[in-house]
């Protein structure tokens, strides 16, 4: 019989969120040996090895990123089933805030997803820079928040990463000893401010000639062949392509976006939601 046993998949989450598996032992109840002999069954069923193990902690494969995406969501249907069939329903106001960067084409469907299965959550979205949203969770106005990282750093839980991209319309490519036109958010944005310093540190002229308020007003701006940008994967677009060659440009890091932490005092039903998010967001 094919599939996966719903523990070993429950294990594989608890010790990628937690970093290691002395820290995942505790979420699922059991000892670091026991947790090791579920992880060894789990990666003999896959085929695969599934976690990277190093004295400083474990850290997925490209396999395991792919399995734990799977592993969340058939853990959120399995716990929704049993909720369904229990009486159990989640249900209150919840105020999200998300950057807008997170997978821009993708997110009213995932938002349309988490309302069809629990109808009774009322959600009040922002989507904003990771700042903005980082900023308003200090201060209350957000319940949940959900930003971007580049690089290593941040706390929260990381729900996934993304490589940065160079792009720009197909045909629209930097222009040796000229300056390279770029397109950015405004200065407050921390995209922005990191392209701009990888650029100076590498000392290639550039210079930003087109400010757009948000995502979707870069996309705009690149589809119409303005300049060259920095995204992330997700944020790829129709009439937008990566680089298909550097062209002197440098090297760019992943991006990682995490769900901030639990705030002190917060409600059983903003804590239900967020852990929700971190399964269908992924």
């Amino acid at each position: 019989m094919q599939g996966f046993d719903l523990d070993q998949l429950r294990t594989l989450v608890a010790v990628a969120d937690a970093g290691s598996l002395t820290a995942g032992a505790p979420r699922v109840f059991l000892s670091q040996s026991a947790v090791s002999e579920q992880l060894r069954k789990l990666e003999a069923r896959a085929g695969q090895v599934l976690l990277h193990r190093a004295k400083s902690g474990v850290t997925p494969t490209p396999a395991g990123e792919r399995l734990l995406a799977h592993a969340r969501r058939i853990l959120a249907l399995s716990d929704e089933a049993w909720r369904d069939l229990h009486g159990v329903a989640l249900e209150g106001e919840l105020r999200l805030g998300v950057t807008d960067y997170f997978r821009p084409a993708e997110l009213a469907g995932l938002l349309k997803r988490l309302d069809a299965r629990h109808p009774r959550v009322r959600l009040q979205v922002s989507v904003c820079k990771s700042g903005e949203v980082e900023a308003g969770c200090a201060r209350g106005a957000f319940d949940v928040g959900l930003t971007m990282r580049i690089g290593a750093g941040g706390s929260g839980r990381v729900l996934r990463r993304e490589p940065l991209r160079w792009m720009a319309a197909p045909g629209v490519r930097p222009v040796c000893g000229k300056p390279l036109r770029l397109l950015a958010l405004p200065d407050s944005c921390a995209l922005h401010q990191f392209t701009v310093s990888l650029l100076a540190r590498r000392r290639i002229p550039h210079a930003v000639v087109h400010t757009a308020s948000g995502v979707a007003g870069l996309q705009s701006a690149l589809a119409a062949g303005l300049g060259v940008a920095c995204l992330n994967a997700s944020a790829l677009c129709p009439g937008v392509a990566p680089l298909a060659a550097p062209h002197g440009l440098p090297a760019l890091p992943k991006a990682a976006f995490h769900l901030l932490p639990a705030r002190r005092g917060e409600s059983a039903f903003v804590a239900r939601a967020r852990e929700l998010l971190g399964e269908y967001f992924v």
